[in-house]
């Protein structure tokens, strides 16, 4: 992992646990270099410092740097789904432990925010015709995870008075 873009993730003593957990979720995801604390610290000597890890093509070091830093929405992960079938599978995994938010958004256990968004949507919430953008984006923000189905529905005009 020593040359193009790389995500670094702090965590408070929860790095291992967080690459191992991500890798679980993502198919050929894999697991590299465990970096300890030495003599040298600030963490206890042995103790996991860093993880490295890819997961879903995406490389990732999971740093275990203390209480100081949290996520928060400021940032967050997209995942591009190519079905409602996927988009269900990650939104039970991720949300397992975590919480739900609003237009596909959710915060896993460890506090990170992800985009749960299916294949489809940037065309139906962005189709040139304003009213059938309007009626998609409406859809879309009266939802927790996101029913491509319901939005096209509505994009259609389908059941609108």
């Amino acid at each position: 992992m020593d040359d193009g873009f790389t995500v670094c993730l702090w965590f408070d003593g929860q790095a291992e646990e967080a690459a191992e957990y991500y890798t679980s979720i993502f198919p050929g995801s894999s697991i590299g270099k465990v970096g300890h604390y030495t003599e040298a610290g600030p963490g206890e000597p042995g103790s996991v410092l860093a993880v490295e890890f890819t997961a879903n093509g995406q490389r990732f070091v999971a740093l275990n740097g203390g209480p100081q830093f949290t996520f928060d929405e400021a940032i967050s992960l997209q995942i591009f789904c190519e079905d409602q079938d996927e988009v269900d599978r990650y939104w039970e995994t991720l949300t397992d432990g975590g919480e739900e938010s609003v237009c596909g958004w959710l915060k896993d256990r460890f506090g990170l925010s992800w985009q749960v968004i299916p294949k489809g949507l940037m065309e139906l919430v962005g189709d040139p015709d304003p009213e059938k953008a309007a009626r998609a984006t409406e859809a879309m923000l009266g939802m927790r995870k996101l029913d491509l189905a319901e939005i096209e529905r509505a994009h259609a005009g389908v059941g609108v008075a």
